[in-house]
């Protein structure tokens, strides 16, 4: 017996502390054989003789493979019955040790073991003659001669046996060993019926010298016999091998576990140390590169073969093999010797006419073992298999992966949302909130509408983008469609996801460069939270929704669900069917607040107003049926109402010697309607209005939405002649630079600022520089909101020219409005075409 091959856990180095006790035992053996045992050579023709058969025999070999280790069972048994019943104990040992040497540098072995083997061959030989001397000595060929030989022949075997399972023990492990001592009854057996050969050997020479050459030809019939058996049994293995394999690979489908199921079947199908799959990064999958090799549990994320083998074979297309029986190129040999590759085989994985990666097998296990050319059509047909299992795998994670994600963002999509949010809702800690956050943006539909849904897609995937690069690495971020983003995680608190959300937004929140065009993104963020505000993901994802509605109302906000907005949301559905007949049978009312100048409190205009008292809902807030107008179509019709009214008023305000300009609230989706400007003119000249005495507000979102969409229908506007207002100036993300490039005449700023500039520094910093600025653009400034005295000193120490507010009045019909005429206007002022002046300021 031999053993051979590398070990990847200890140095083969350490042998030596089993070669060397070997080699002292085979000293102190041989030196009593010396002693004690015939002179050596005895019979010089039979030593030599015995000396070719051993050699010859020591080709022959049957490979057990433990581990990395191959136990050899060699037929050197049946020379060795003849070598102690011809020669002498010490001339056995000689011969032994030499051809045992022949047969390691045959072999190539390294140095340590071949010093094991020499070692192990010479103790198991010499111990085996101090057994033989120690017997009754040999007399003929009879049954007291077959015991002695017996005997001595099984110690030799039993010896290399042991020393064997010390060395692997020694390299690989106590379990390394315990395997090898399991399987070696059946090796021992073969030594015993090669020593029961032997027996029936030397008696045939014992009788018959002829009877030498009828053995040799039974014995080169036999090696003929037993290879074809060996190769069938290759075969068989091979076959079967490939059936589990094919087996394994069907059911890992299910769950997932291909590649874990794959390597390590194709590595010990090919008796190889090392199988490697490598698939290149192919769209959306990354590179996996994934090795199993002997003796290590799981894969590993490495390979021992260097890269440049791999792509050579990628981008050829074709099976490249190396080792001792292939004829491989020096730059190939030079890139293994490096890596101490002894040989591999590396096949393209093909999908079609494309190669998908590769998959390889490195070092055939032992020393002795080499892959062949018989190996490659074998392993050709494991990577044709696998590769379809690949692609069949792929194909099934991308149905799955497409099924639960968005095409555009590649985010979760809204489907994959809800079920982890189902998921994170059981699982909860206590003391713990399950936050859902829904990121609405703003203006997508005013790009894709400019600029076309490219650029609306590049909008959305670049928000997608940093919205993942912003959130926790604990968050799932999704799309739940359209222009909408969902965030969803565990918290400490509702406080806490609050912040979140303002945070998020914030980082989020930048200038975004298409070509020549920037824009600006903001969004408004809802927010809703397990347990409070629901108990399943349906109610949660409803629940957000209404407060991502409610954010959009104050823009760049960030609202916390309560049950006020849902109860708003349920009224307002209601309310649909009842504003098309309050349309329908004018049952909506027309309010006006006056508008006044700073200085000397003359009256300038009045701002139109629509009011709706609900025969069951009382009144109806205007933020509640402009939203319900907007979502059913009939924001045009409400506009349209409001504007007949108003111009109705200032016509008999004009015949009655009083001609206040009117300004009307004007939706921003009006700006895309082409006809609204020829609408305009037919109802100015229908009631014979100057169009100068018309003011049309539009908000700063509306009209500075980063596109030059609204500009056309601006310039028309001012053509005729109206005056264009930009109206909740300051709430937006706009800056009075982009004022410069559209045909408006006045701004307003947003109440929130006027309202806080008595107490608030900033605010009053914010009105001082847009009231500073806009005079500069040649822009008339209006304050909304003025309701107390100081206020009113302040905006016009800073030069604010109009304002309106509580101050001067809230807004009134028509018939109240007539009546506070005559309260507050000086009758003086009215004639002459003077604007009229307040009498007082109450």
């Amino acid at each position: 017996m031999t053993a051979g091959s590398p070990s990847a856990r200890r140095s083969t180095e350490q042998a030596w502390l089993i070669t060397g006790p070997l080699a002292v035992l085979a000293i102190i053996c041989s030196f009593v054989l010396a002693l004690a045992g015939p002179p050596p050579p005895g019979n010089l023709f039979a030593a030599v003789a015995i000396f070719g058969v051993m050699v010859a025999t020591s080709t022959q070999v049957l490979q057990v493979v433990v581990r990395r280790q191959a136990l050899e069972v060699i037929v050197t048994e049946i020379p060795l019955v003849l070598a102690f019943f011809y020669l002498p104990p010490l001339t056995v040992v000689l011969i032994s040790v030499m051809a045992a040497l022949v047969g390691q540098l045959r072999r190539r072995l390294s140095a340590p073991k071949v010093w094991f083997n020499l070692a192990r061959t010479a103790g198991a030989a010499s111990a085996a003659g101090a057994v033989l001397l120690a017997l009754p000595p040999v007399e003929g060929v009879g049954p007291k001669t077959w015991a002695v030989l017996f005997a001595v022949v099984n110690v030799n075997s039993l010896i290399s046996l042991a020393a064997i399972s010390a060395v692997i023990t020694l390299l690989h492990g106590w379990q390394a060993g315990w395997e090898l001592i399991r399987n070696a009854p059946a090796p021992q057996v073969i030594c015993a019926i090669n020593a029961v050969i032997g027996l029936v050997i030397l008696m045939a020479i014992d009788s018959n010298l002829w009877s030498v050459l009828l053995i040799a030809v039974l014995a080169i019939a036999v090696v003929l016999v037993y290879r074809s058996y060996a190769q069938f049994l290759r075969q068989h293995r091979t076959l079967g091998s490939m059936y589990e394999l094919t087996r394994a690979v069907s059911e890992s489908r299910q769950d997932g576990g291909l590649v874990d199921a794959l390597l390590d079947r194709v590595r010990a199908l090919m008796q190889a140390e090392y199988a490697t799959l490598w698939l290149p990064v192919q769209g959306r999958h990354p590179e996996v590169l994934l090795s199993a090799r002997l003796d290590d549990r799981g894969l590993l994320d490495v390979a021992l073969t260097p890269s440049i083998v791999r792509e050579r074979v990628r981008q050829s297309g074709r099976t490249l093999a190396a080792g001792r029986a292939f004829d491989d190129d020096e730059d190939v040999r030079g890139a293994l010797s490096k890596h101490q590759v002894k040989d591999l085989i590396v096949v393209p994985l093909r999908s079609g006419q494309a190669v998908i990666g590769t998959l390889e097998v490195v070092n055939r296990l032992s020393d002795v073992g080499h892959f062949s050319a018989a190996d490659l059509p074998v392993f050709e047909t494991v990577a044709a298999h696998v590769a379809v299992a690949l692609e069949n795998s792929r194909l099934v994670d991308r149905l799955r992966h497409d099924a639960y994600h968005d095409t555009l963002t590649g985010l979760p999509n809204r489907r994959r949302i809800t079920g982890a949010l189902d998921e994170s809702v059981k699982i909860r800690a206590p003391g713990e909130v399950v936050a859902l956050l829904l990121f609405d943006v703003d203006g997508l539909r005013q790009v894709n509408e400019s600029l076309g849904h490219a650029a609306g897609d590049k909008v959305l995937a670049e928000v997608a983008k940093r919205l993942r690069a912003s959130a926790p690495s604990s968050a799932l971020v999704g799309r739940a469609g359209g222009d909408e983003f969902l965030v969803t995680l565990r918290l400490e608190s509702t406080e806490a996801a609050l912040e979140l959300a303002a945070q998020l937004r914030d980082q989020i929140r930048d200038e975004m460069v298409f070509d020549a065009l920037t824009l600006d993104v903001n969004t408004a963020v809802g927010v809703a939270v397990h347990p409070d505000h629901g108990s399943d993901a349906a109610t949660l994802l409803l629940r957000v929704d209404l407060a991502a509605t409610a954010a959009k109302s104050v823009p760049g906000s960030v609202q916390l669900f309560n049950p006020a907005l849902e109860s708003r949301s349920l009224r307002r559905l209601g309310l649909a069917g009842d504003l098309r007949r309050a349309l329908d049978q004018d049952e909506l009312e027309v309010y006006f607040q006056p508008k006044v100048t700073l200085r000397d409190r003359r009256l300038v205009g009045v701002e139109c107003l629509a009011r709706w008292e609900h025969p069951t809902h009382g009144t109806v807030a205007p933020e509640d049926f402009v939203a319900v107008a907007a979502h059913t179509g009939q924001l045009s019709r409400l506009t349209e109402v409001v504007l007949r009214e108003g111009l109705r008023r200032s016509r008999d305000w004009a015949q009655a010697d009083q001609p206040l300009p009117i300004a009307v609230n004007l939706a921003a989706r009006s700006l895309t309607d082409q006809h609204f400007p020829d609408r305009v003119q037919e109802l100015l000249t229908e009631y014979g209005v100057p169009a100068q005495r018309l003011t049309l507000e539009i908000t700063e979102s509306g009209v500075l939405d980063g596109t030059d969409r609204p500009i056309p229908t601006l310039r028309r506007l001012r053509d005729l002649g109206v005056r264009l207002s930009v109206d909740d100036f300051g709430t937006g993300d706009s800056s009075l630079a982009h004022l410069r490039r559209l045909p408006v005449h006045e701004v307003k700023v947003d109440r929130s600022f006027v309202q806080g500039m008595a107490t608030d520094p900033g605010d009053l910093a914010i009105v001082n520089a847009v009231v500073t600025l806009s005079q500069q653009f040649g822009l008339a400034v209006v304050a909304e909101g003025v309701e107390s005295e100081l206020t009113l000193e302040l905006l016009q120490d800073i030069g604010c020219e109009i304002g309106q507010g509580f101050l001067f009045s809230r807004p009134l019909p028509y018939e109240r409005l007539a009546a506070w005429f005559g309260a507050q206007v000086d009758p003086e002022t009215i004639s002459g075409g003077e604007l009229p002046r307040l009498r007082v300021v109450p």
